[in-house]
């Protein structure tokens, strides 16, 4: 069965079905303290999730803080189908990292309440706030609104304002897309010298705030089974509570066209320069070995430079300059052009809770190198079938793997048949549908568990 044939047998609601699993649809509140698709992974989920929600039947509300989701409030719907709405709700905060003054210290009007003053108070001290901030937000603006939503779904917020939200009247579900303990540790691993050492244990001081708060909520959904295990060994969640909902890739955007033409030797990759979590550097030393053997070899990241730092030094070491590009603010079709248009996708993470990049690569058709990290295993496959799997942190491997690609002989088919089976096997287990699915069973879940424990709280139709 060919890609386009396995997403057309996908099993669709009938026209005229309210709602995902036929009952009455949903308003749904969807908190994110930081949403906008281009400061990573979580803005995406939030913008894909709630559009395809919406597709299903249900209402959306988008609430969230600086730098504001974008999301799609005028997407299309086949004819007769029923639709929901997605809105967006801005609850502003002093917006303290903004660029190009980030750490600011605010003018004395800008201050609305203690809450404004708590956040520039963590700030000074070197804390990271807006965790804590936007749940007390969140948590005022819902108490003002009570029985507006069926459901409360929070983005990974984790903060002491989510706690009590039930006796409020809101069942609760929270996405972890993986615990930040991880990327805690590996920024500590890559600190050198105590001060900084010390000021990476100022800013994850509100780790410990989502530990205590992960523990006490009702549902917990995540991203794959790897970071379900690892939100019950970092985070003390039950297993019991915790629940895989996988997510997935924009598969009409990111599909094949073999009108773009491919680029000789261009590696793609998505990655923030001097976030160790990446992996970046190691990619930048697999490339120096790689361009010894093949001069065309070239790299292009998706993120911002860094203009000083580990991966910086590493391309000057290395002579790399006219070999890595660096390209940010770009549109979501220049994104796909770029992936299209690359010879080879690689995602060298140390780690990751699921990785969209891995999944969109595949679903545009492009061969995919990619570390044995987290969960990336469980999207992109390490049997060789559907990506080129390497050890994390190895530059070694990378550079064999990438070397194998874009070998003159067996280059051209190994990609062609990697790029073709990475694509099916992304339509058939991850795409926003049905993430959007599997989401919206567990909203129900949670309205009928807070029906059980509280029945006269619960909103109703």
């Amino acid at each position: 069965m060919t890609a386009e044939a396995i997403q057309a047998a996908s099993p669709r609601p009938p026209a005229g079905v309210s709602a995902a699993d036929g009952d009455r649809p949903l308003s749904i509140a969807l908190l994110t303290y930081k949403g906008n698709p281009f400061c990573g992974g979580q803005g995406v989920y939030v913008r894909h999730l709630s559009r395809e929600l919406a597709r299903l039947g249900h209402t959306v509300e988008v609430i969230g803080a600086q730098p504001y989701p974008v999301v799609d409030q005028g997407f299309h719907l086949p004819e007769g189908a029923p639709g929901g709405r997605v809105g967006l709700t801005e609850l502003p905060s002093l917006d303290l990292y903004r660029q190009p003054d980030p750490f600011r210290t605010p003018r004395p009007g800008e201050y609305r309440d203690w809450i404004d003053a708590l956040e520039v108070a963590m700030m000074w001290t070197g804390g990271f706030p807006e965790p804590l901030t936007f749940s007390l937000r969140a948590r005022r603006h819902l108490a003002a609104r009570r029985g507006a939503f069926d459901v409360v779904h929070d983005n990974q917020t984790l903060g002491y304002g989510l706690l009590g939200l039930e006796r409020t009247g809101f069942p609760l579900v929270t996405t972890i897309h993986h615990p930040i303990t991880v990327d805690r540790q590996l920024d500590l691993d890559a600190a050198t010298g105590w001060r900084r050492r010390a000021s990476v244990r100022r800013w994850y001081g509100f780790t410990r705030m989502q530990k205590r708060v992960a523990r006490r909520l009702p549902a917990v959904l995540t991203v794959s089974g790897s970071s379900r295990q690892e939100i019950v060994d970092h985070l003390g969640v039950r297993q019991d509570r915790v629940h895989v909902v996988h997510i997935g890739a924009d598969t009409g955007l990111f599909s094949p066209d073999p009108s773009v033409a491919e680029v000789p030797g261009r590696i793609v990759t998505t990655s923030s320069a001097d976030v160790p979590l990446k992996g970046l550097i190691h990619l930048v030393e697999a490339l120096a070995k790689l361009r010894t053997e093949n001069p065309r070899a070239h790299l292009v990241v998706v993120g911002k430079r860094a203009e000083d730092g580990p991966v910086a030094a590493a391309i000057e070491r290395y002579g790399l300059e006219g070999a890595v590009e660096f390209v940010k603010g770009i549109s979501d079709q220049e994104l796909v052009d770029l992936v299209r248009g690359a010879q080879i996708a690689c995602v060298p993470s140390l780690y990751e809770g699921f990785s969209l990049p891995a999944a969109e690569a595949m679903a545009t058709g492009t061969p995919l190198v990619a570390t044995t990290g987290g969960a990336i295993p469980e999207v992109a496959g390490s049997d060789g079938d559907t990506c080129l799997a390497v050890p994390p942190g190895d530059a070694g491997a990378l550079a064999a793997a990438l070397g194998r690609l874009l070998d003159p002989d067996t280059g051209s088919e190994l990609r062609r048949r990697l790029g073709a089976r990475g694509r099916e096997r992304v339509l058939r287990r991850f795409t926003w549908e049905q993430a959007a699915r599997g989401t919206a069973e567990h909203y129900r879940e949670a309205i009928a568990a807070q029906a059980v424990r509280a029945p006269g709280l619960v909103r109703t139709a």
